[in-house]
């Protein structure tokens, strides 16, 4: 058996499809083609043709952090995954992504939800009442956020809280859209009522009909 044979058969097998997508970097969501798709990841092209596309900024954003946000609506997949090879073609770029965190149930996700949720766990500061504490993010989305506080809180639905994130430097205001407990943790659901700023660095909006305009 020759070598190349060994490699092809080790190879996971990619299926030849054509849909469209979305790609976070850069702190852009750019229209993707989707060329062949494997249990481990996929093939795509990434057109220059659109305006405001710079494919040399795009290809040395890749080279500084190869973690993005990638959203395939007809393949009802959403979330994190990692770029192995980029390589620039006439139309563009060819961007070869392997999965890394991803959600499955997109139906639930992004559309009874009004945008994507990233997976992020990060430091803040919530006020409530006259207490100050300290939570970490489970998931982060521009329309809201789910954090974890390490203590048994009491707090209702509908309550108004201020929160921080010191390392991103955002600071704001959010409802209480729901609370769970378990013995020693306050999970909290939040949703924005006021953002010092429009929206929070590196994470996406992705909703299905930015992609059905870009077809």
């Amino acid at each position: 058996m020759t070598n190349t044979t060994q490699m092809e058969e080790h190879r996971a097998y990619r299926k030849n499809v054509s849909c469209q997508g979305l790609i976070y970097l850069g702190f852009e969501e750019l229209p993707i083609k989707v060329i062949n798709l494997s249990l481990s990841g996929f093939l795509a092209e990434l057109s220059d043709k659109q305006p405001g596309h710079r494919v040399k900024d795009i290809f040395n954003s890749l080279q500084v952090s190869p973690r993005v946000d990638i959203y395939l609506p007809d393949m009802r997949i959403a979330g994190e995954a990692e770029v192995v090879r980029v390589e620039t073609v006439d139309a563009g770029l060819l961007i070869g992504i392997e999965f890394r965190d991803l959600s499955y149930d997109i139906d639930s996700l992004l559309y009874n939800r009004r945008a994507y949720r990233k997976n992020l766990n990060t430091l803040g500061e919530i006020v409530i009442g006259a207490g100050e504490y300290v939570f970490t993010t489970q998931n982060v989305s521009v329309d809201g956020l789910m954090v974890r506080i390490a203590r048994v809180l009491d707090i209702q639905t509908g309550s108004r809280v201020s929160f921080s994130f010191k390392d991103q430097q955002v600071e704001g205001e959010a409802e209480v859209i729901w609370v769970d407990f378990d013995e020693h943790t306050t999970l909290l659901g939040l949703k924005y009522v006021h953002l010092q700023r429009d929206q929070l660095p590196g994470v996406p909006r992705f909703v299905r009909d930015q992609v059905l305009s870009a077809r």
